[in-house]
């Protein structure tokens, strides 16, 4: 089962040794040390929230204003949990409880089309290699990133910048797509934020605002958009 769990889960290696190794690029070229942005991968394991801390610590954002800001990002992992833990139910708490430290949009999905590993003989294993084996990559890719941060060129590490507003693309055409209305509900946002920096509000707050009021207008929104 850890074989196939390996296996399973290689895929999720090779995509997120790139973003992690870019994530570490830029998470130096914002200021923290290797020991600091390693460490946020270790505790944190969430690449868009990552992301998003990195750019707020670029531009001089608060601790509060991070935790906010990347608690509403990763409010969906609520949801995700709960279908997980469903998917896991015949697993006992010792095995449930470290299963779900380790859930990501990659594992979530890729476990999510494995679920007959839960009803066979030791499945948990399956699923604790295909975590373990996106975990250890994210990690690596993070320090690889955060070493390179120091050695590549300036201009070719300012360049990679992109990859921020890359993820955060590919995370919302997939929803557009399925329901344009969310579009709105991301122009909303985007309109919050410059109205909240124009009138004076840290970068940091405005990106909080935007977050939370933008995403409470799709409460309207998608409630019209299904009438």
């Amino acid at each position: 089962m850890i074989r196939r769990g390996l296996l399973t889960g290689f895929p999720i290696m090779l995509g997120y040794l790139p973003v992690a190794l870019t994530y570490g690029v830029l998470a130096k070229q914002a200021g923290m040390s290797l020991t600091e942005l390693t460490l946020m991968s270790i505790m944190v394991f969430a690449g868009a929230s990552q992301f998003m801390a990195v750019n707020m610590i670029a531009v001089g954002a608060g601790a509060l204003e991070i935790i906010i800001a990347t608690f509403v990002l990763n409010f969906r992992h609520f949801v995700m949990s709960l279908s997980f833990m469903n998917q896991l139910r015949d697993f006992s708490l010792r095995w449930r409880l470290p299963l779900s430290m380790g859930l990501t949009d990659e594992t979530f999905a890729v476990s999510a089309v494995n679920p007959n590993e839960s009803k066979m003989e030791k499945g948990a294993f399956f699923y604790g290699a295909i975590i373990v084996i996106a975990y250890l990559s994210w990690i690596f890719g993070s320090l690889l990133g955060g070493i390179l941060g120091d050695v590549i060129p300036e201009k070719l590490s300012q360049s990679m910048g992109i990859a921020l507003y890359a993820m955060f693309i590919g995370l919302l055409v997939p929803s557009i797509k399925k329901e344009k209305r969310v579009a709105l509900i991301a122009i909303v946002a985007m309109l919050i934020n410059a109205l909240c920096i124009q009138i004076g509000m840290s970068t940091g707050w405005a990106i909080v605002a935007g977050t939370i009021f933008g995403g409470m207008s799709g409460i309207y929104l998608l409630k019209e958009g299904r009438k």
